[in-house]
């Protein structure tokens, strides 16, 4: 059906229209035609052929308008002639072919009427104008608005990759710009923690400040091999490490436990395989989370649970809500990422509070093929 519909580039409506004008011509020239000319018993089929013969005008059309002139000598009018010679401009252009149809359509259809009125000039005249030169002039002119209109499309399609390329670079600008702000700005203030945080643990007059001194100094550590691998998406567009990654929440909740919280991990066994992208949103959802608790309730239990049910990953962290929050400021867009990057993975993010006085956050993804 599509190889067929190819002759009318793929669209019905051109197919239509074309059924149309075959129907329209075939009730014209029994309603105008007068059988009871020279070959009446050929009047009746060669209107039939020369009608449906304009169904292949856009693939044949100078097969069609040969079939058409043969049918002139049936007393079939001039309209399927007209037809065929315009579609053989509208296709072709200036071309042989044209120039062929031009000589097919003025010497059938003048002749025929020089055979009907021998000595009447005028008709002639008047017929090569009408029935030749206006059909070629409107099907040349076709045939240019169609090549303007390819070479238009062309030059819009063009533009859109340009603005695309564009577009691109613009953007792999401005991510740099950013990796070299955020190299100068947070790497530099990270470092200059973890230092003075070294620094610290070597002169603690005791051995309780000597561990928050080496915590603070092991957790800046940890934000600056993050902060590098980040550096690294936006200048090179790498991929987020991702194997492996599920199994580094029980590291992630050390570290969070190490600065007093209380954290409590509940893990599957074994641990799920799962792409790299849902491993990477699990993992920030459960950091984020944590991040949030510490601000929000830090004081509060902060209970971190992942659990495989059929083909759907589920991860919740729910802490006890209170009514006092640290000092911590906040950039107000925590939740906002943690949103985006859960529905890039597939997943649904849930969050708010519950109905026993605790905040919850669930992350559901798909992890098989199921549907």
């Amino acid at each position: 059906m599509k190889r067929w519909l190819s002759w009318w580039d793929g669209r019905v409506v051109l197919l239509a229209l074309d059924v149309a004008v075959a129907a329209a011509t075939i009730a014209f020239s029994l309603l105008g035609g007068d059988p009871r000319d020279q070959h009446p018993a050929l009047y009746v089929p060669a209107v039939v052929v020369s009608g449906l013969a304009l169904l292949a005008r856009r693939r044949w059309p100078l097969l069609v308008l040969g079939v058409a002139a043969l049918c002139l000598m049936a007393d079939v009018t001039l309209l399927p002639v007209t037809i065929a010679t315009y579609s053989v401009a509208a296709r072709h252009g200036v071309s042989w072919q044209t120039g062929a149809a031009v000589v097919v359509a003025g010497a059938t259809g003048n002749a025929f009427g020089l055979l009907r009125q021998p000595g009447d000039l005028m008709m002639v005249v008047i017929g090569l104008g009408f029935f030749v030169l206006g059909p070629v002039l409107g099907g040349l002119w076709m045939h240019q608005r169609a090549t303007l209109l390819a070479v238009l499309r062309d030059r819009a399609e063009e533009a859109e990759r340009a603005r695309t390329l564009l577009a691109d670079q613009a953007v792999f600008a401005e991510r740099r710009r950013i990796a070299r702000e955020m190299h100068d700005v947070v790497a530099h203030r990270v470092t200059a923690v973890a230092l003075q945080a070294g620094a610290l643990s070597l002169r603690a007059p005791d051995e309780k400040t000597e561990q928050a001194a080496e915590t603070i100094r092991a957790t800046s550590a940890t934000a600056l091999d993050e902060l590098r691998g980040i550096l690294q998406v936006l200048r090179d567009d790498a991929p987020d490490p991702g194997p492996g990654v599920l199994a580094s929440l029980e590291d992630l909740v050390a570290e969070v436990a190490a600065t007093g919280a209380r954290v409590e991990l509940t893990l599957p066994d074994p641990l799920p395989v799962v792409p790299d992208q849902v491993g990477r949103a699990v993992y920030r959802v459960v950091q984020e989370s944590l991040t949030n608790a510490g601000k929000h309730a830090p004081h509060a239990a902060v209970d971190v649970r992942l659990a495989v049910t059929g083909e759907r990953l589920a991860v919740e962290v729910t802490n006890r809500l209170t009514p006092h929050g640290s000092a911590v400021p906040g950039s107000g867009y925590g939740l906002v990422g943690m949103r985006e990057r859960v529905e890039l993975a597939g997943g649904d993010l849930r969050t708010g509070p519950t109905g026993d006085g605790r905040f919850r956050v669930l992350a559901a993804f798909r992890v098989g093929e199921g549907p």
